[in-house]
């Protein structure tokens, strides 16, 4: 359903909005060409809107004091984080107030005895993760870039540590949220279960600003283990590769993080992160935690499954300066894609399938990315069977974006076929809409009756996750 009103009218609605809301915030409310063109896109996705306005609140009070303005107004609120959306989620598609929660970046309590925290929405992992050092904590969901925990939240986000740790949903114990109307609602509580009425805080998770605005989250953590190693190994091919994450996981070793990058995808990083050790061949970054003798015995089996399967070149890293030069050039390859081909312009995907199948999907998709003669390096977080390409493409040629369009789509309904989802982990947002609905069908009308019970005027990020109705 399209936000009921055009972007003019959209406009003079903000404009008549601005005094009250500088009365309040002063000059945390722009209309600045430059920070409305910064705040009009995210990453992954070439398109861009600007919004009418930007807005940077300090604290719950303040997001709702925004958003009940813009409900009396019929303003569109675009909640914003960090800006690393790979989905379009923060883009204005039909302008309005973007609300940039970066400011709102403390860390307001944490308990080591209790193993969690409370912090804003816009704390990033990596300021979570330093404040957390000293107590012997850490907060282990890393989607590679430096997200907001809000946006992680938003997105229901995961990342290289999924395998061990779980996604955002397992993270999260509880959220205040502002909801369309205006109201502050805290969800669930700092008890590890609860059957206690409906899960709220399960309902914001992964809801895109769809529903409410998330300003605080309250966060699992974890001690930091004892021992971490990982390894580099590299495979004649992806079926090699494969084999051994497999493998593995059928023998539960406990593995922390396992990512296969291809060769294109190891070529690109080899290139950029002067990886100059390594060969440009399909390759898996392993990582393991916990006692000596228990990360001793998990190297050892596989080593033994990677050597039967035809892999070469072991790397092992324990020293933290070393390991964070081999994750660092793992979470480059975006970087190290566009690098390839400067100029070029990158589509993302986002496969998830069950591990059985996860082997099947690559071959057919790595089939499909030949045929089509784009360059389209891999990377994967197969340990949770979750794959992804970077689709690259001129953007000064006509026929290049519409055939990149046309491959992501097609890795889409390539994962939905074997049994799995568009998207693992960045979200539907502005581009996956019409593969959500091919994904859940009948059900995204029960979506759309919770969104029009929370949201009757469809304020909240209009435009993204949900296809309009039939």
């Amino acid at each position: 359903m399209s936000f009921p009103l055009d972007r003019e009218t959209v406009a003079r609605r903000v404009e008549s909005l601005l005094p009250a809301l500088r009365e309040r915030l002063g000059e945390r409310v722009s209309t600045s060409l430059a920070l409305r063109e910064q705040h009009s896109h995210g990453e992954g996705v070439p398109d861009a809107s600007l919004p009418d306005a930007v807005v940077h609140p300090l604290d719950n009070e303040e997001v709702a004091f925004v958003v009940r303005h813009c409900a009396q107004a019929q303003v569109p609120v675009i909640p914003f984080g960090t800006g690393t959306s790979l989905e379009g989620h923060v883009i204005a598609v039909h302008g309005g107030i973007s609300l940039d929660v970066s400011r709102m970046n403390r860390v307001l309590e944490v308990s080591a005895d209790a193993l969690d925290c409370r912090v804003q929405a816009g704390v990033t992992r990596e300021q979570l993760n330093t404040q957390l050092r000293d107590l012997g904590l850490f907060f282990p969901i890393d989607p590679g870039a430096n997200a907001s925990i809000g946006g992680m939240a938003s997105t229901r986000a995961s990342g290289t540590a999924a395998v061990r740790y779980g996604t955002m949903r397992d993270a999260v114990l509880g959220l205040t949220v502002v909801t369309a109307d205006g109201r502050i609602v805290r969800t669930g509580t700092r008890a590890r279960k609860s059957a206690s009425g409906l899960d709220l805080t399960r309902l914001f998770i992964g809801s895109e600003g769809i529903l409410g605005v998330i300003t605080e989250v309250q966060l699992k953590l974890y001690g930091l283990p004892e021992v971490v190693r990982a390894a580099v190994c590299q495979f004649p091919d992806v079926p090699a590769a494969m084999q051994v994450v497999i493998a593995a996981l059928q023998m539960g070793v406990p593995v922390a993080r396992i990512e296969l990058l291809d060769a294109v995808q190891m070529d690109a990083c080899i290139r950029y992160s002067k990886l100059d050790e390594f060969q440009a061949q399909p390759t898996l970054f392993i990582e393991f935690h916990g006692s000596p003798a228990a990360v001793g015995e998990q190297i050892e089996t596989l080593q033994s499954l990677a050597q039967d399967a035809g892999g070469s070149g072991f790397a092992w890293a324990e020293r933290p300066e070393e390991r964070s030069r081999l994750w660092k050039a793992r979470h480059q390859c975006y970087h190290a894609n566009m690098a390839l081909q400067p100029g070029c312009s990158q589509i993302g995907t986002d496969a998830c399938v069950p591990i059985s199948a996860l082997a099947d999907c690559i071959a057919e998709t790595q089939a499909d990315v030949a045929a089509t003669g784009l360059l389209a390096p891999l990377v994967g977080h197969v340990g949770d069977g979750n794959f992804h390409l970077g689709i690259l493409y001129d953007p000064t040629d006509p026929l290049q974006r519409p055939r990149a369009d046309a491959l992501a789509e097609r890795v889409a309904q390539r994962a939905i076929r074997f049994g799995g989802t568009c998207s693992g982990e960045h979200g539907i947002g502005l581009h996956r809409i019409h593969q959500l609905g091919a994904e859940h069908g009948e059900a995204v009308s029960l979506m759309w009756a919770v969104k029009r019970a929370l949201d009757p005027l469809g304020i909240m990020n209009p435009g993204k996750m949900l296809p309009d109705p039939v």
